[in-house]
């Protein structure tokens, strides 16, 4: 499984969220089974690190973002990603606007697989104080985990459906 974060810049949300579902999925051992990157729908930041303030507030959680670099979204992302989950709406519209219809059930809100917020969307911090990265990495948290049920349901689903068809090849 391919799951991709997007953001604006992808210096703030987005890195957050991929070295936080980095960092459960090594916890649970599914790091092999689950790729994760994050990109931007804005090509500002292409190459630079993420924001120091992002940095800090992840590195005080144990979640080591310094070798991320930020990248644009690209069209190719579209099709090799089966997860495409961004921040908020301005940049679930922009990536409506560049995906194909017919791979739209690939796109989403990150949020909506939060279960103690209520928010659709995370907060950009980039222009607030420092308390609001804080608040950004407990969302993050939040939806991670409730992302990482999904994604074991969908694994286990997957292993059942291969066993099945293993026994039943196995039969004929």
């Amino acid at each position: 499984m391919k799951v991709l974060f997007v953001c604006m810049g992808n210096i703030c949300r987005s890195p957050t969220a991929e070295g936080v579902l980095r960092h459960f999925l090594q916890q649970r051992k599914l790091e092999g089974n689950v790729e994760v990157d994050s990109a931007g729908t804005h090509g500002y930041h292409v190459g630079e690190a993420p924001d120091q303030r992002t940095q800090r507030a992840a590195a005080s959680r144990g979640y080591d973002l310094s070798d991320m670099r930020a990248r644009k979204v690209a069209p190719q992302d579209l099709d090799y990603f089966d997860l495409i989950l961004a921040m908020d709406h301005n940049n679930l519209e922009v990536l409506k606007r560049i995906c194909p219809p017919e791979k739209y059930e690939r796109l989403g809100l990150f949020m909506s697989y939060a279960k103690n917020f209520d928010d659709d969307e995370v907060p950009d911090p980039y222009y607030g104080l420092g308390h609001g990265f804080d608040l950004v990495l407990d969302m993050v948290e939040d939806a991670a985990n409730g992302l990482i049920e999904t994604i074991e349901t969908r694994l286990n689903r997957a292993s059942d459906s291969s066993g099945l068809q293993r026994k039943q090849t196995a039969k004929n």
